[in-house]
């Protein structure tokens, strides 16, 4: 039995060792590159690939690895909307993710970025490097007297739940699948329109779907409270991103913390340092004294990458010997 991992960062390598070490009776190839037609000939007898998603997989990637006799593919993310399911079916690809790696790393990034904007910790660290010792105008708001709107009440949006609680905060919450517990908490309300007119701060927990694309705009914008705080670590396309810019211009958009970016791919996770960034849009987020950017690190905790790189390797060699995985993808 032979697996072949793409896209191995050095945090990932204790644990993909480990799982090595952990299963003798399987060979284990591995690359930093990511899966693309190219590189698909680097899993040559392999019976199935480990990838991480940030390029899509097209048909053409799908079928490099059908040529190679490769129909086995599990992801050590959650996401699969790059995924051409299309070309999937056709070669009968068994596909996996990790749906729950820890929702506390993510919930926790969440809370702890919306409270930084809360408090406005980044004007007053920049006040205070340049030896600026004086408290106004750099005056918080406190968490608990906050209505914190959570959109997406499932694994992370449950926790961060929890989280805002904890500091005594009032929470509300949206989903079109309920959770009977938070239910009986009295948690929901019945529209996103009346999340947006209650919200103090806003916290997005859903997935990427067309039904969700630019849910954050113009118009839902408009519907907001003055002050409003935005809370993006799910994904990018969840905003139009011009919209946003406009509230924070105007002033009706208090703050923002964002994980995630629609035209991150290619920017994200690279050095720009020595380099004029090449997105004119993120560069002024980051320069915003009420913004808070990260580059989709989140999820960037030792236990998240550890379930990422041990549940995918567990689902991969779960389909070579044709045993059932919780991780497999429905499609």
């Amino acid at each position: 039995m032979k697996i072949f991992a793409y896209g191995i960062r050095e945090d990932e390598q204790a644990a993909l060792k480990e799982w090595m070490t952990n299963h003798p009776e399987v060979e284990v190839g591995y690359t930093d590159k990511l899966l693309n037609p190219q590189t698909a000939q680097l899993a040559a007898g392999a019976d199935a690939v480990d990838v991480y998603q940030q390029l899509a997989y097209t048909p053409e990637t799908l079928t490099a690895l059908h040529e190679l006799g490769i129909n086995k593919m599990s992801l050590r993310n959650v996401g699969t909307d790059n995924i051409d399911f299309e070309t999937a079916r056709r070669f009968n690809f068994s596909i996996s993710n990790v749906a729950v790696y820890s929702p506390n790393a993510i919930a926790e990034h969440a809370a702890i970025q919306g409270a930084r904007i809360l408090r406005q910790t980044k004007p007053l660290d920049h006040k205070i490097e340049n030896h600026d010792l004086r408290w106004a105008p750099t005056i918080g708001r406190e968490v608990r007297m906050q209505t914190f709107g959570i959109i997406g009440t499932g694994h992370i949006g449950h926790v961060l739940i929890d989280i805002l609680q904890g500091f005594g905060a009032k929470v509300i919450g949206y989903d079109v699948y309920r959770n009977p517990e938070l239910e009986a908490e009295g948690i929901y309300v019945d529209s996103l329109d009346e999340l947006y007119a209650q919200s103090d701060v806003i916290s997005l927990h859903v997935p990427s779907l067309p039904e969700n694309y630019h849910m954050i705009n113009d118009e839902t914008i408009a519907k907001m409270k003055d002050d409003v705080v935005l809370i993006n670590v799910s994904r990018g396309d969840l905003m139009d991103i011009d919209a946003v810019i406009n509230g924070l211009d105007s002033g009706k958009i208090f703050g923002l913390a964002m994980d995630v970016y629609e035209k991150e791919v290619g920017l994200f996770n690279k050095d720009w340092s020595n380099d004029k960034l090449p997105d004119e849009k993120i560069a002024d987020l980051i320069a915003r004294e009420n913004v808070l950017v990260t580059p989709h690190t989140a999820f960037y905790t030792t236990k998240a990458v550890y379930e990422m790189v041990t549940q995918s390797m567990n689902a991969s060699l779960a389909f070579i010997k044709g045993d059932e995985t919780a991780n497999e993808v429905k499609y």
